[in-house]
């Protein structure tokens, strides 16, 4: 079985709650006897609202995907940016192969470093005009974060650290603008 928030990218307007499950009809079939017995059910606008989002939601992903390898891109080559983590740059063979074979594309959220760790980090956030500061992703807007001091401030900073959350990490989730209105709020703002 497979659980799926419905909430990001399928509802992509960052306006509902909702969550899928799929998998074999005699395994879903006990969740949602128990879902009912519960009364867990999406109310009906929530429903129309997601219904209204899956109309869009291709146009919308393949939009957010290309603007993700153009911003993606562009970080790479700043002077400012010390890594950027984005599945579409893969370099190992093995991770590669896996990649291109489970995927049809890189998406549009990843991560990326900037020199200077948090200090710099701050300074880029405070600086973006454009690009919101949350900590959602999937919506048509492009969201910006620091997981360091949000998603991941509960975590012991040497298990973050370990795992590859430095204070220098911001991750970008690339919304359906412009590409050149993302690209530009980020070069002004890594300034």
């Amino acid at each position: 079985m497979v659980v799926y928030s419905l909430t990001k990218y399928a509802g992509g307007h960052s306006d509902l709650m909702a969550g899928g499950l799929c998998g074999p009809a005699h395994l879903v079939s006990k969740v949602v006897t128990m879902r009912s017995a519960l009364g867990t059910q999406l109310d009906p606008h929530t429903c129309w609202m997601l219904m209204r989002s899956l109309e869009t939601l291709q146009l919308r992903f393949e939009r957010s995907a290309s603007n993700a390898l153009r911003v993606a891109t562009f970080l790479r080559d700043h002077p400012r940016v010390l890594t950027v983590h984005y599945l579409g740059f893969l370099t190992d063979p093995a991770t590669r192969a896996v990649f291109e074979r489970q995927c049809e594309g890189a998406g549009a959220t990843f991560l990326f470093e900037v020199h200077g760790a948090e200090a710099m980090a701050f300074d880029l956030l405070d600086r973006l005009r454009f690009c919101k500061l949350a900590v959602s992703l999937g919506g048509t807007e492009t969201l910006v974060s620091h997981p360091a001091s949000t998603t991941h401030s509960g975590v012991p900073r040497a298990l973050r650290e370990q795992s590859g959350v430095t204070d220098g990490l911001i991750r970008i989730s690339v919304g359906i603008e412009h590409p050149d209105d993302i690209i530009g709020d980020l070069s002004q703002a890594l300034m």
